[in-house]
């Protein structure tokens, strides 16, 4: 539940101004999802949210543009509690993760410095990832298996 609730939460960040706890509880309920204010807080902390000047210049939540090391913690967690499978085909990766995760996973990989990793593209429960040329597909595929094993 905590990862779909994330999950919720990467998506309400990027499709609405965030300016304070009390909004995106009050989002998330409206999505169903039953949180407090601490939560919410715990949330915040546990995803390494900050808040930036938006276009508008208004403050809000969003993720940081790029972690210091390859994976942090968190994400690290998130791909070994999530990912279930992962298969390769040319530059493409494909990673199944548990109902509701992928899009988490997808996160958790593009705020990494991985210049291999074009991008991702996610699902409810698939994950592609792409990668820049095929012959650095057997170095990032031993990354995740090292992070998941």
């Amino acid at each position: 539940m905590r990862y779909a609730r994330q999950n919720k939460i990467l998506d309400i960040i990027k499709t609405h101004e965030i300016d304070t706890q009390e909004k995106l509880a009050e989002l998330l309920r409206e999505a169903g999802y039953k949180v407090t204010q601490a939560t919410i807080s715990r949330d915040i902390k546990e995803m390494q949210l900050i808040k930036t000047m938006s276009d508008k210049g208004k403050s809000c939540y969003t993720l940081p543009a790029k972690m210091d090391a390859p994976l942090s913690d968190r994400f690290k967690k998130i791909l070994k509690e999530t990912i279930q499978s992962i298969d390769a085909a040319e530059n493409l990766i494909v990673i199944k993760t548990l109902s509701g995760c992928a899009n988490a996973a997808g996160e958790a990989i593009d705020t990494s410095d991985y210049p291999e990793i074009v991008g991702t593209l996610a699902g409810d429960n698939t994950l592609l990832v792409i990668v820049d040329k095929k012959e650095h597909v057997p170095h990032v595929l031993t990354a995740f298996e090292d992070i998941i094993a």
